[in-house]
């Protein structure tokens, strides 16, 4: 504790403008990359490490610490040529000088430990079409697929890509996670768990700016863990943070318009921006569940897809904010999103289809349940209260988040709240939740949905280096998915960001990467 405050204290030494003020309400887990799962461990992550390619704003691939690349001509052969300017966050471990500058054996041990079983990394998997890769020498890192897969330069931007310094790992071992030693543009200061990270400048990185300034232009960032919302809430509007990243119910009402638009008292204080985000908010429903349970049939699950308001739930129950899902699985943000016709509000039509399973099956009061949990409560019920409708009995089972991710992954849930985010921009992120061979536990497919048409679709996508050909591949399963219908798309989320009038250059993008080389506060 003395620890704690004292280098808090010495954090206050810093001007207000220097200090990046955010807060996350889920605990970080992990400050290794080979753990950068979901947002949380994600945004520390990306403040402290590098990988061979980054992402910009636009989702377009940008050199790293890879200075360049290229790709044989079938597709199978990445040969990446490193800069020899990046050297890791300094560390005694590192010699007299605590300098250590990256090579690409840096590389090689960081993909060998993604591999692990030992380190069993969730992020493994990104490698799975990997055949082998070694250091060529000093500068240069070459990778080989077992088949064309070009998304691949897109998942190489994820933050378990990232390279690790062997030193540290293998010195810290199981508390790396505690003890990150990387390249990005911050180096790790303070973490006591549940109450505060703090990062500090990396005064030796790489990058530049336009104008020959060294970034970041920040000198640190200070993490809190309020896991109240509201609280969080208070804390922004006072001032106390420089950065709220998302909207909740318990303060939506306040914050916004119907029309999602910013509330007058806060225009000149506070900058709120929003855009598309590869993220898709939908029900699943488990296909190979109870022979007899409603949803095994098409005419079910088309009823509850025409059965209730998209446009009326976005409007009402998130202010606005999101599109409602009315084109599909593929949400808006990527190339190959294509405004196919989806399921729109159709109550006459929905009627007709369960009036129809009841005429067939015999079966004359249908009941299904879905799960949620309590951040969803609100849209769950009032789908509930569409489908009574329509003639088809609805219950709502509240559960906590981890019961219903456990539920899913099990198939212990006919019909389950849940959501898709890509991990990289491209959508077969989206259509691999629907292969046959992707069942969980051993894929994402929750589903269990199988169709031999879209799983030959699918293999065909994966080696097509053509991208209008794969783009069309991937709306053709799309189309599939729209016909057989094992989900319900409810809407397409956006990113939404509201910061203090002081912040600039913050950015927004579609996978919701919070990134701080550049920002600075006036």
């Amino acid at each position: 504790m003395f620890c704690f405050f004292s280098c808090v204290k010495k954090e206050h030494k810093f001007k207000d403008t220097q200090v990046f003020r955010y807060n996350e309400h889920s605990n970080i887990t992990s400050l290794d990359p080979a753990f950068a799962k979901d947002q949380r461990n994600i945004w520390a992550v990306n403040q402290l490490y590098n990988g061979l390619v980054q992402l910009d704003d636009s989702l377009q691939v940008k050199p790293d610490i890879a200075k360049s690349w290229s790709i044989s001509e079938d597709g199978k052969t990445y040969t990446f040529l490193l800069r020899k300017d990046v050297k890791f966050h300094k560390h005694k471990l590192f010699g007299k000088d605590s300098i250590k500058t990256v090579n690409a054996t840096d590389f090689e041990y960081s993909f060998n430990r993604l591999l692990d079983k030992k380190v069993a990394s969730p992020g493994g998997w990104v490698l799975q079409n990997v055949a082998n890769f070694k250091a060529e020498n000093d500068s240069t890192f070459v990778i080989q697929l077992k088949q064309p897969f070009p998304p691949f330069l897109g998942l190489l931007a994820m933050k378990y890509c990232s390279v690790v310094p062997k030193e540290a790992v293998e010195y810290f071992g199981n508390t790396f996670r505690a003890n990150p030693i990387g390249t990005g543009p911050f180096q790790f200061k303070l973490w006591v768990e549940n109450t505060k990270l703090v990062l500090r400048k990396n005064q030796i990185y790489f990058e530049k700016d336009e104008n020959g300034i060294q970034l970041p232009y920040l000198e640190a960032v200070a993490v809190t863990f309020l896991p109240d919302k509201q609280s969080e809430f208070l804390q922004f509007i006072q001032g106390n943070l420089d950065f709220m990243k998302s909207l909740d119910a318990s303060y939506k009402d306040d914050i916004l318009n119907t029309d999602g638009t910013l509330k007058e008292k806060y225009t000149s204080s506070i900058f709120m921006e929003t855009g598309a985000y590869l993220n898709t908010e939908y029900l699943g429903i488990y296909l190979e569940g109870e022979e007899n349970y409603p949803t095994k049939s098409k005419l079910i699950r088309q009823a509850i897809n025409y059965g209730f308001d998209r446009e009326k739930m976005i409007k009402f129950l998130r202010n606005g904010i999101g599109t409602p899902a009315l084109n599909g699985f593929i949400p808006k943000g990527l190339p190959s999103f294509n405004n196919q016709k989806g399921y729109s509000y159709q109550p006459k039509k929905a009627k007709e289809l369960v009036a129809q399973f009841k005429n067939e099956t015999g079966n004359t009061e249908p009941e299904i349940t879905i799960t949620t949990n309590s951040n969803y409560l609100d849209l769950c019920e009032f789908i509930q209260r569409e489908l009574q409708n329509i003639g088809l009995k609805t219950n709502v089972d509240v559960i906590p988040p981890s019961t219903l991710r456990q539920g899913k992954a099990n198939g212990k849930l006919p019909i389950f709240r849940a959501s898709w985010i890509a991990d990289y921009p491209d959508a077969e992120n989206y259509v691999s939740l629907f292969y046959g061979k992707n069942f969980t536990p051993n894929g994402p497919n929750y589903t269990h949905f199988k169709n031999d048409l879209f799983d030959t679709l699918y293999e065909q996508s994966i080696s097509e280096v053509n991208n209008n050909k794969r783009y069309k591949l991937y709306q053709k399963m799309d189309s599939i998915i729209i016909a057989e219908a094992p989900i319900v798309p409810l809407y397409y989320d956006e990113v939404i960001r509201f910061s203090q009038k002081n912040v600039k250059n913050l950015g927004i993008n579609p996978i919701d990467l919070l990134n701080l080389k550049r920002v600075s506060k006036n």
